[in-house]
C-alpha cells in the first residue's frame, strides 16, 4: 500500500523537478549557499509538486484506465480509492504551502501557490481540450526553479525570467517526444497532444524550433554577465547535440524509436543543463 501513495506522487517528475530546483537556487547563491536554505525549499517543492501529482490522478483516473501505460495505477485500477487519494493529495499540498509560506518568502509561496494551480486546474482543463495543454503544463514545471531562485534572492529580476523560459523551451520537444513515442495511448485516450491532431511533422518541426530557442536562450546567460564562458561553450554544445538529433527526425521514418531516443537525450540535456546553471555564476 505505501508503494502505492509513493507513485501516486509520481517520484520521476519529483525528481526531475528537485534537480532544477536545487540549479535555480545555486544559480542565486553565487556560492554562498545555506544547506538549510535548500534543504527548506526542497522540502516545500517536494510537498507541492506531489501534492499536484496526486491530484492530478486522481482527475485523471478515468483517462488511466484507456491507456496501457496508466492503467495498473492505483487509482485507475481501484487499490486506492478516490477519498483517500484526495485527502492525501491535499495534505501533502497544505504542508508544502506552508513550508514556502513560513520559511521561505511571500514571493516564494506565490510562485508555489501558482504552479499549483496552473498545473491542477488550468493543464487538467486544456489538455483535455486542446493541442495547447502541453505549453500550459510546461509553465507549471519551469516555476520550480524560479522558485529556488526567489527563495534567494526574493527578487523577480532577468535572470528568473531566463530560468523561466530556459525550462519552458526545454520541456517542449521533452513532453513532444512522449505524445509521439506514446501516441497510441493519447489517441486511445482522447487528449488533444499536438501529434493527435496535427501529425508528426508538424510536431517535429516544433520540437526543432523549441530546441533552438531554448538554445538561445542559454547564450543569454553568459551574454548577460551572469554567467562564466565555460557554460555558454557547453550549454551550445548542448543545445546545438539536441538541434542535430532533432533535424535527424524528418529523415527518419520509424518514428516511435526516434521520439524515444529524443526523450531520452532530453533528459542528459536536462541533468547539464542543471549542473551547469548550479555551477554558472561560480567560476570566472
Amino acid at each position: 500500500m505505501f508503494r502505492d501513495y509513493y507513485y501516486l506522487t509520481k517520484p520521476g517528475i519529483i525528481y526531475g523537478n528537485l534537480v532544477t530546483t536545487t540549479a535555480g537556487f545555486m544559480l542565486a547563491g553565487k556560492g554562498h549557499i545555506s544547506i538549510l536554505g535548500l534543504l527548506t525549499i526542497l522540502g516545500g517543492v517536494t510537498l507541492v509538486i506531489a501534492s499536484a501529482c496526486v491530484v492530478n490522478n486522481y482527475t485523471d483516473r478515468k483517462l488511466d484506465t484507456k491507456m496501457t501505460r496508466t492503467k495498473q495505477r492505483a487509482l485507475a485500477s481501484g487499490r486506492i480509492s478516490g477519498a483517500n487519494a484526495a485527502v492525501f493529495g491535499l495534505s501533502l499540498g497544505f504542508l508544502g504551502l506552508l513550508i514556502l509560506g513560513l520559511f521561505t518568502n511571500i514571493l516564494t509561496f506565490l510562485l508555489g501557490l501558482i504552479a499549483y494551480f496552473v498545473y491542477v486546474v488550468l493543464y487538467g482543463i486544456t489538455k483535455r481540450r486542446s493541442v495547447h495543454g502541453t505549453l500550459v503544463g510546461s509553465i507549471a514545471g519551469a516555476l520550480p526553479p524560479v522558485a529556488g531562485y526567489t527563495s534567494v534572492t526574493n527578487n523577480l529580476d532577468a535572470v528568473a525570467l531566463l530560468l523561466f523560459l530556459l525550462l519552458v523551451f526545454w520541456q517542449m520537444p521533452h513532453f513532444y517526444a512522449i505524445a509521439m513515442y506514446r501516441l497510441k495511448d493519447y489517441k486511445a485516450a482522447g487528449l488533444p497532444v499536438l501529434p493527435v491532431k496535427k501529425g508528426m511533422e508538424a510536431t517535429k518541426i516544433q520540437i526543432v524550433l523549441y530546441i533552438f530557442a531554448f538554445t538561445v536562450t542559454g547564450m543569454f546567460f553568459t551574454l548577460s554577465g551572469y554567467t562564466h564562458a565555460l557554460f555558454l561553450i557547453i550549454i551550445l554544445g548542448l543545445g546545438l547535440s539536441w538541434l542535430y538529433k532533432g533535424v535527424q527526425g524528418f529523415g527518419n521514418s520509424d518514428n516511435r524509436a526516434w521520439a524515444r531516443k529524443m526523450f531520452i537525450f532530453s533528459l542528459v540535456v536536462n541533468l547539464g543543463m542543471s549542473v551547469l546553471l548550479a555551477t554558472g555564476a561560480l567560476l570566472p
